[in-house]
């Protein structure tokens, strides 16, 4: 269903209208059930995945080289058009003409991640940027999953999806229901809760991977300006910290992140 489209008014353009409008965007993709994934290698990743396409909007140079994709599904509208229309539809410069609008689904729940021995998880962390490249860190570096507070931003918005390289694809992810007791569920399943923060009480993260060894880790990371809230501190189990130096007191949460992830997982080392 390979159609060439160039009125801006076209309904079969709805889902990538305004992509740059987060508060829209939010609206309408959790409303409608969808995600926008952005570039030839996230589409392949989100269809290889076994997300459902509901539509592609392509350039025409990307139509041989996702051929197997768009095959795949011969039932699903791909909307042809010139890389500059997709900017005038979008409100943003696309990623050389390529994107796709995919069914959204929760494929994974906390029951399912309690049975992982390294967690990532992140306390309200809303900077999609930050999430999706904490769960690309989470998973080149080898954790087995990340799990998000109610008010985390969502790892399946398009910025978030990019940064994440399709990650958010491949790793598994869930919400918490619980902002405020959740964790305690972790400590029954029997991880240790490392929180990172910046208190005279914090430990090295070396120290802090010596005390965990082998055992079940989940690494706790708060917002990127306050940090972790003090009810989820409170309730960590050990408090770790980067050792920093030239006046510098700490890190973007992101490359905290990968920091962390590496000291504490010795099989990525």
């Amino acid at each position: 269903m390979r159609e060439r489209v160039s009125d801006p008014a076209d309904p079969r353009l709805h889902d990538y209208l305004r992509l740059r409008d987060t508060s829209l965007r939010r609206k309408l993709e959790t409303a409608e059930g969808l995600f926008i994934a952005e570039g030839e290698k996230v589409i392949r990743r989100a269809a290889e995945a076994g997300f459902t396409p509901r539509s592609f909007l392509l350039a025409e140079r990307w139509l041989d080289s996702l051929a197997d994709v768009l095959d795949a599904w011969p039932e699903v509208p791909v909307l042809v058009v010139t890389e500059a229309f997709a900017e005038e539809v979008t409100g943003f410069h696309v990623h050389r003409g390529a994107l796709g609008s995919f069914h959204r689904r929760t494929r994974h729940s906390l029951d399912d991640l309690l049975g992982m021995r390294r967690l990532v998880v992140c306390e309200d962390i809303v900077d999609h940027t930050n999430v999706g490249a904490i769960l690309r860190c989470a998973a080149g570096l080898g954790w087995d999953g990340v799990l998000l507070a109610p008010r985390a931003a969502d790892p399946l918005y398009r910025r978030a999806i990019k940064v994440a390289m399709g990650a958010v694809f491949s790793l598994p992810w869930a919400r918490l229901e619980h902002w405020g007791s959740d964790l305690d569920r972790l400590r029954e399943a029997g991880f240790t809760t490392v929180a990172m923060a910046l208190r005279e009480d914090a430990v090295t993260l070396d120290e802090a991977a010596a005390r965990v060894g082998d055992g079940k880790i989940a690494l706790l990371l708060g917002t990127e300006g306050a940090g972790l809230s003090e009810h989820w501190l409170g309730q960590a189990d050990l408090v770790a910290r980067i050792p920093m130096q030239h006046g510098i007191d700490s890190l973007n949460v992101a490359a905290a992140a990968a920091v962390a992830c590496y000291v504490l997982n010795p099989d990525a080392r």
